[in-house]
């Protein structure tokens, strides 16, 4: 239970992070076209389903490395 909470934590914060910064991305690119700065909804939607698509993405991959990570611990490798 301890790596999902793990990997589920961690992949909320990078995909937090992509989503803000692809947001910001889409409102600098809005700004420099039309001069004015409003937020349509429509970015608000693209930044949910991005934060979605890699938040799905990076738990499968955090907690695929948690878990991998947990089974080295528990069986040391005697060639190293």
């Amino acid at each position: 239970m301890k790596p999902n909470i793990k990997a589920c934590g961690q992949a909320m914060v990078t995909a937090l992070v992509n989503a803000v910064l692809a947001v910001t991305l889409m409102l600098l690119v809005e700004f420099a076209i039309s001069g004015s700065f409003q937020v349509p909804e429509t970015y608000l939607w693209a930044g949910l389903l991005i934060w979605v698509v890699i938040f799905a993405g990076q738990f499968w991959r955090q907690r695929h490395l948690c878990q991998s990570g947990d089974t080295h611990r528990e069986s040391p490798d005697p060639s190293r």
